[in-house]
């Protein structure tokens, strides 16, 4: 949030939902995302998959092309997470904006700098796609 929030990025209005009170209607008036969850048992959490479930069909056609970037935490893997993220926003069609910022273990000051520039850059971005 700190990112994305940034004094220095104009003509964005960021707003923060959590996955089990996103709906398809904030997904449908947004113009990008980003996206985080826990890798529980290798996999996405059960709310962002849940979040996924609700919004799939609904924004199916009307956010083809959309940006997004995703973090994700682990204790000691977070590939089955990963892959489960990119197959979803795949079918979806959205575009991968930012390289993913994957944690694993104990977060460090660098993960900390890591997710600050995956937010400012998804906001920077969305202010540059309004300027052109």
């Amino acid at each position: 949030m700190e990112g994305a929030t940034n004094d220095a990025i104009d003509g964005v209005d960021v707003v923060a939902r959590a996955a089990l009170a996103a709906t398809a209607v904030d997904v449908l008036d947004a113009d990008g995302y980003v996206l985080g969850t826990p890798a529980n048992l290798g996999y996405i959490s059960g709310a962002l998959k849940h979040f996924f479930d609700q919004i799939y069909y609904p924004c199916l056609d009307d956010t083809v092309g959309r940006p997004f970037g995703f973090y994700l935490h682990g204790n000691s893997d977070t590939t089955g997470a990963g892959r489960a993220i990119e197959t979803i926003t795949t079918g979806l069609q959205w575009r991968l904006a930012q390289k993913p910022v994957t944690v694993v273990g104990d977060v460090t000051a660098n993960d900390r700098d890591a997710l600050w520039e995956l937010g400012a850059a998804m906001a920077a971005g969305l202010a540059f796609d309004q300027e052109t």
